[in-house]
């Protein structure tokens, strides 16, 4: 066992028996590199990731590769969910050298951490034009030793450019309606007409931009955003990249019509999916994206939540060595366990036949007809493809349990779990779900019970059987912040709405980039890299700065603290100019511009938090797709409650702008019209 045997990355741990000396990054790694006069060989992946695996199979398992890299490198290898700070210079480096990025990540850097060569995957052998590990190895060893002056020079002038990378000062201009209007019409032609989504294959799910779109939707009637939306979330839920027996999403599919996913799961991802099908079903009361909401929470409540009460970070793509294997199906399978009747039902309504619709023969379930039109073909009434179906789905749920699963990370990253306690807490309000609630108290409680230390600052990490550790990031602090904000809106339970505004208030402290507005991905306390890094992408997972400024304004609502919308206000200056231009890079900026230039309701609930009344007043408000609003309620510190009063004995609510309000009401038909109207 090498170093890795001590850490508690699940990704650092599957190397931990590898023959390569591998060092977690840290003090010790950097300074044997400068005693010895040796480069650093920085690998950076995660435990999802398929080429990850492949690469440590062919690769960092096989004694002679690691008897190269033992000889001429100190090797770190990182987790890049673990250290999200070190993954974004370095991949910033490797796309400024090759034009690309991706995982595994391969970086070569001088023993101060200046990156000077890199890559991806590289191959045991040359493959084609892409040369094999060994040759790259050698090559980078040689040019260390007899070409040093050349590998410093070229390190040096990457490092320069890193650090000029830094997003520009804010922007001057004004932040109005046409950004939102361009960046809307930027998406609409992005919409694949026939399968939905924005793009081609690769398809992404982008929740953020699905949420934008129904945002542009509400705030100008626009029908064709609103069926980019609905057609997008439909397809892609009757698709194989939904996992139709046990619920969630997988990452992303290869082709166009959302068949073939890559297999994994992220936390993440069905965190902002649960999101977006909740306020599709909000604005269009469609019952299927309401199942779909419920199914999401439902798989991370029964596989994804630890006893503890935090959520894991995700499933692996592969399981007994290949990839979707725990998730496939052949029609005799499904006809052994449901007899031929319902089988014939079932396998025409999940398209699971002969040729199969993957490999070997096999086949992903997906939607691809109605009940109606299989029942059409079939000769059977619609209510028996139903029935066949729903029997169908539990029994091949239970014999699927019986499988060898894929691979579960079971860390608990504080960013993630800020996004499902969001989802959480909205869903159990707008449903009525007194189970998804809990879940979301439970994980707020963990959160600031287990994730913060002695001085009250978050950490980033947390794994069964360990105390939290690592100095958490900006999208940690935001992401928390938003989550208890969302529990305090759906509970009024002023506690969280108390913890939400201390972690706002370390960002405001610690992470602000009082020069050029906005803030930094990492706190004055952090370690000192080779540039402070400031993402402002949102990707896969939004930026810390799109979350901070989201939050920092809906609290600046509820408290009147105008440093909160100034801050706010820095992050979407810093960010104008690219926001209309590229709207996939920054959705959740676009949805705190619309926030920001809005008119949010800002709804005060006077009662008991638990009794029926005051719940039915909080249900006419959540109820409705109304996402520019803010809600106060059972005694927080908010100026929207003072001076507010039930009326003659019943909760009462108030609906402000500005906080001018209207006559209270304790009629939720009549609140509900105010909060539409």
């Amino acid at each position: 066992m090498n170093r890795l045997a001590n850490e508690t990355s699940p990704y650092l741990l599957q190397h931990a028996h590898n023959p390569v000396d591998w060092y977690p990054w840290g003090p010790e790694a950097l300074e044997r590199a400068r005693a010895e006069d040796k480069p650093i060989l920085l690998s950076i992946g995660y435990s999802a990731c398929h080429w990850c695996h492949v690469m440590e199979r062919e690769s960092f398992e096989n004694p002679r590769i690691a008897e190269q890299m033992n000889a001429a490198f100190v090797s770190i290898k990182v987790d890049r969910e673990e250290r999200p700070d070190l993954d974004g210079i370095y991949m910033q480096a490797v796309q400024a050298m090759t034009g690309n990025g991706g995982w595994p990540m391969t970086v070569f850097l001088t023993p101060d951490g200046t990156p000077f060569y890199g890559g991806t995957y590289y191959p045991p052998a040359d493959r084609g034009q892409m040369p094999g590990f060994p040759r790259v190895l050698a090559a980078i060893a040689d040019a260390w030793r007899n070409r040093r002056r050349e590998v410093v020079e070229s390190g040096s002038r990457l490092r320069e450019t890193l650090q000029q990378n830094l997003p520009s000062p804010a922007s001057r201009s004004e932040l109005d309606a046409p950004i939102l209007d361009a960046a809307a019409n930027g998406l609409k032609k992005q919409h694949d007409p026939v399968d939905g989504g924005l793009g081609n294959a690769p398809k992404f799910p982008q929740p953020m931009a699905l949420e934008f779109l129904l945002r542009q939707w509400k705030r100008t009637g626009d029908p064709e955003a609103l069926h980019v939306v609905t057609h997008t979330l439909d397809r892609m839920a009757r698709g194989g990249i939904y996992d139709h027996l046990g619920g969630g999403f997988a990452r992303y599919s290869t082709d166009n019509e959302w068949l073939v996913p890559h297999f994994e799961k992220m936390l993440y991802d069905n965190a902002q999916l649960a999101r977006a099908y909740l306020m599709a079903y909000q604005a269009t009361g469609n019952a299927f994206f309401q199942d779909v909401v419920e199914e999401i929470l439902g798989y991370v409540m029964r596989d994804m939540s630890d006893p503890a009460g935090g959520f894991y970070s995700t499933e692996d793509a592969d399981s007994e060595g290949e990839e979707g294997k725990f998730y496939l199906w052949s029609p005799a399978e499904v006809e052994a366990l449901l007899g031929a009747d319902d089988a014939r039902l079932f396998n025409a309504f999940y398209d699971v036949n002969t040729p199969g619709n993957f490999e070997h023969r096999a086949s992903i379930l997906r939607m691809q007809h109605t009940p109606l039109q299989v029942a059409e073909r079939l000769g059977v009434t619609e209510a028996a493809v139903f029935e066949a179906v729903e029997r169908g789905r539990q029994v091949l749920f239970e014999a699927r349990a019986r499988r060898v699963r894929p691979a579960r990370d079971e860390k608990v990253l504080a960013a993630w779990n800020g996004m499902m306690l969001r989802a959480m807490a909205e869903a159990g309000c707008v449903l009525e779900r007194g189970d998804f609630l809990e879940a979301a108290a439970r994980n707020a409680e963990f959160l600031l019970r287990e994730m913060r230390d002695a001085d009250a600052r978050l950490r980033r990490t947390w794994k069964p059987g360990h105390a939290a550790r690592l100095n958490a990031y900006l999208e940690d602090y935001a992401n928390v912040a938003d989550g208890l904000l969302a529990l305090y809106e759906a509970t009024f339970e002023p506690r969280w709405l108390t913890a939400s505004l201390e972690l706002a208030d370390v960002m405001l402290a610690e992470f602000s980039d009082r020069e050029n507005g906005g803030f930094f991905d990492t706190s004055t306390r952090h370690e000192t890299l080779i540039t402070r890094p400031k993402d402002i992408f949102d990707n896969a997972t939004p930026s810390g700065n799109s979350v901070a400024a989201d939050v920092l304004l809906r609290l600046a609502v509820l408290t009147d603290q105008h440093g909160y919308r100034e801050a706010a206000e820095s992050v979407l200056l810093v960010l104008r100019d690219a926001m209309a231009r590229y709207p996939l890079g920054f959705a959740r900026a676009l949805n705190a511009l619309d926030f920001y230039l809005g008119q949010p309701r800002e709804v005060a609930i006077v009662g008991a938090a638990a009794a029926d009344d005051t719940r039915a007043l909080r249900r006419a408000v959540f109820e409705p797709f109304v996402p520019n609003k803010v809600v106060a309620g059972a005694g927080a510190p908010s100026p929207l409650l003072e001076g507010r009063e039930p009326r003659n004995g019943r909760a009462a609510a108030y609906v402000c702008e500005h906080y001018v309000c209207q006559a209270p009401t304790s009629d939720p038909d009549a609140l509900r019209k105010l909060m539409l109207g």
